[in-house]
């Protein structure tokens, strides 16, 4: 193809906020446009994403900002699924609501001493209420969840990204400073593990570090005769991380208790008590977040 036959480069639009290539961009306007990292005291930003819904990416990101905490580090979550705000549900904080001390900064919700939450349900009149938003209003709250909200000197921010490749995630890796990269959920499936390949290509193309794959629901014991049963295929996150050439995070077996654990609101890492099945759950969770920290601290 010769130069004079090359398709010209679109022209900038100024819509940084749905520009798959601003977090990049080296454009003198992109200042002008309002496209800049925030300021925000953190030294690891963790984003938590799947490439369909449905596959426990939620679960993971409660887990992963408890296992933290539990270790000692200052943590943060912040809920960026804006239409389907579940952490707080997953974390047992369903009727607290954010708060503001001075009239100018968000107080984030504590869990625990270190471990605060941002979520757009803590906004909500009720649990019920829809959130009905466009794009730029999503860039604007994303924003304010990151720059606005009293953090604190955080070690780790766990950022939970609704399904897809859409706004939010976009928003976040334009928006965020120092983050690690992406850890991508997926379950056996080839439909999960298709989308989860998508993921992973768009973490890459905004030119962020892809940590690695989780398979979750892989697989489960039967209560009745104790053998595995592999519901929803086996070893399909697995075979895309080799395929990919990136990290592969280790699986999270089917288990009746992780649902309970989200639904009771008490993250399942912190329940190391039960029969020999949860505890080998528990095992293989544990295993995944300390996964998740050996690959960012490489």
């Amino acid at each position: 193809m010769t130069e004079n036959t090359k398709k010209a480069e679109p022209a900038c639009d100024g819509n940084c906020s749905s520009c798959s290539t601003a977090s990049t961009c080296d454009d003198p306007a992109k200042k002008a446009h309002g496209i800049e990292k925030v300021k925000i005291d953190v030294k690891h930003i963790i984003l938590v994403l799947s490439g369909k819904g449905g596959v426990g990416k939620s679960t993971v990101a409660t887990n992963l900002a408890m296992s933290l905490a539990n270790k000692g580090y200052n943590t943060g979550i912040v809920d960026l699924d804006i239409h389907g705000p579940n952490i707080p549900k997953m974390l047992g904080l369903e009727d607290k609501r954010l708060e503001s001390r001075d009239g100018k900064t968000i107080e984030p919700v504590r869990l625990t001493g270190n471990l605060g939450v941002v979520s757009m349900a803590f906004l909500l009149p009720d649990t019920t209420s829809p959130v009905v938003w466009r794009g730029p209003m999503k860039f604007t709250a994303i924003k304010q969840f990151l720059e606005d909200v009293n953090w604190g000197d955080m070690e780790y921010l766990v950022v939970d990204l609704p399904p897809g490749t859409g706004d939010e995630a976009l928003a976040i890796a334009q928006l965020a400073p120092n983050i690690d990269g992406a850890v991508i959920v997926t379950t056996p499936q080839d439909v999960a593990v298709l989308d989860s390949i998508k993921a992973v290509k768009f973490i890459q193309q905004l030119d962020l570090r892809v940590i690695g794959i989780i398979e979750n629901m892989s697989g489960m014991v039967c209560p009745h005769c104790g053998e595995p049963i592999d519901l929803f295929g086996e070893g399909g996150g697995k075979k895309a991380a080799e395929k990919l050439n990136i990290p592969f995070l280790g699986t999270i077996p089917l288990d009746p208790e992780m649902r309970k654990a989200g639904d009771e609101g008490r993250p399942f890492i912190i329940r190391k008590e039960g029969d020999e099945q949860h505890r080998i759950t528990w095992e293989h969770v544990d295993a995944v977040m300390d996964n998740i920290l050996k690959e960012i601290k490489k």
